[in-house]
């Protein structure tokens, strides 16, 4: 239930997302990597890497709720990515659906990515796994909670294993452990690290 996810902090809400089954036209996919962000200085969860950190705006203002809704946004002009809001309403914070494995529609799905693709890897990555479900811009602000949306999430829990480590491609507050995935399972991406992000002693995990 979206309630569930309104009374947990971002990386609660991560991890609660892990295993949950979305549904977007004729493809089922099961969130297998999520990514938590928070937001302004000023709020319970200051954190620079996110898009509300320097407050609301037209582009981000879904982050500061309602819970359950979709953030969608375009990344370099090229991919969208997907989020849901999660938190209490009017606090910005929002996790990131990095990466998935399809359950049903597999062969939608490859006509939404490049040819060749192997099924492990049609929703691998955050922008691969907007493609796959068909999701855009049109989607921003979607409650996935709503019975008979266009896209529609069932939280299941997973009981499988979960490693976390340092977030991708952030240039700020890149070492914060806020990305989680489901050991060994599908649809899991690559760790890259930004090369924008400050050196750290000793390496990341």
């Amino acid at each position: 239930m979206p309630e569930d996810l309104a009374a947990l902090t971002p990386l609660e809400a991560a991890h609660a997302l892990l295993g949950a089954r979305i549904a977007a036209r004729d493809v089922v996919v099961r969130v297998t990597e999520v990514e938590a962000y928070g937001g302004p200085e000023d709020g319970p969860w200051p954190d620079p890497a996110a898009h509300s950190y320097r407050g609301p705006t037209d582009r981000n203002r879904v982050m500061y709720g309602p819970v359950g809704h979709l953030y969608v946004y375009r990344s370099y002009g090229i991919h969208h990515c997907a989020n849901i809001s999660v938190g209490p309403d009017g606090v910005a914070a929002a996790v990131l659906l990095r990466g998935a494995e399809v359950l049903d529609g597999a062969a939608v799905a490859r006509t939404r990515r490049t040819a060749g693709t192997p099924a492990s890897n049609l929703a691998r990555g955050p922008g691969n796994l907007a493609a796959a479900l068909g999701l855009t811009l049109a989607d921003n602000g979607l409650d996935v909670f709503a019975a008979g949306a266009d896209v529609e999430l069932t939280l299941d829990a997973t009981t499988d294993p979960v490693s976390c480590g340092p977030r991708v491609g952030v240039s700020v507050a890149a070492e914060r452990p806020w990305r989680l995935w489901i050991t060994g399972a599908a649809g899991v991406s690559a760790y890259r690290r930004s090369p924008r992000a400050p050196a750290v002693s000793g390496g990341v995990g």
